[in-house]
């Protein structure tokens, strides 16, 4: 946890005040920001990603995305019923991550905080500290915005051609995260989806009990 809020909180906030005394406008700030914290994470996944055990993750991710697709359009769940679907999914963590990302340049840009840090007389190493903390605590803010779009909107309204324009940053970056997957990687994704499925009817049933 504190590494992630390190490398992708304070880096991004640190290199981008090394711009701070060419550049006045606080909007403009944020906006580069944010796109330093996307590039950031681009570079993390692509470095991490040629790593074995995460290569293969990735596989296992995509197998996640190929089996839920099988499930949605009601076919068997079988390797090769769902082998034919994409491994990109609307509703993944990638596009969701991507998604706060973007909120978070939208929130920093409507909320003004080094203006009201700087009103409220506070300068140096405490206003830094301080805008960090103040960022840290609007992140729940950003987050359940981003799990509206992505996962409560986007996710009831695939073929919408609006979600499609909001989740495509996310659904490029998925090409990064997700991998082919082999079959014996679909048939754990299979089981997997079964047991979610007899756990979820189960518990359906004691309700009803």
């Amino acid at each position: 946890f504190v590494l992630a809020i390190g490398i992708f909180m304070l880096l991004p906030l640190f290199l981008a005040g090394l711009f701070s005394r060419f550049i006045t406008s606080e909007n403009v700030m944020a906006i580069l920001e944010g796109i330093i914290r996307i590039g950031i994470f681009i570079a993390y996944i692509k470095l991490v990603s040629r790593m074995e055990d995460i290569r293969r993750t990735f596989m296992y991710h995509g197998a996640e995305h190929k089996t839920i697709h099988c499930y949605e359009h009601g076919l068997e769940l079988s390797p090769e019923n769902a082998r034919s679907f994409p491994r990109l999914h609307v509703r993944c963590g990638t596009a969701f991550l991507i998604m706060v990302m973007i909120i978070a340049i939208l929130v920093y840009t409507i909320i003004p905080l080094n203006l009201l840090i700087e009103g409220w007389g506070i300068s140096g190493p405490a206003a830094f500290a301080l805008l960090v903390v103040v960022r840290i605590a609007l992140m729940p803010l950003i987050a359940g915005i981003s799990y509206e779009i992505t996962v409560k909107w986007a996710g009831s309204h695939p073929e919408n051609p609006l979600v499609r324009i909001v989740l495509w940053p996310g659904m490029q970056m998925q090409r990064l995260t997700t991998n082919e997957p082999d079959d014996s990687m679909l048939e754990c994704a299979i089981e997997a989806m079964r047991l979610v499925l007899d756990r979820e009817k189960e518990e359906l049933q004691n309700a009803m009990n």
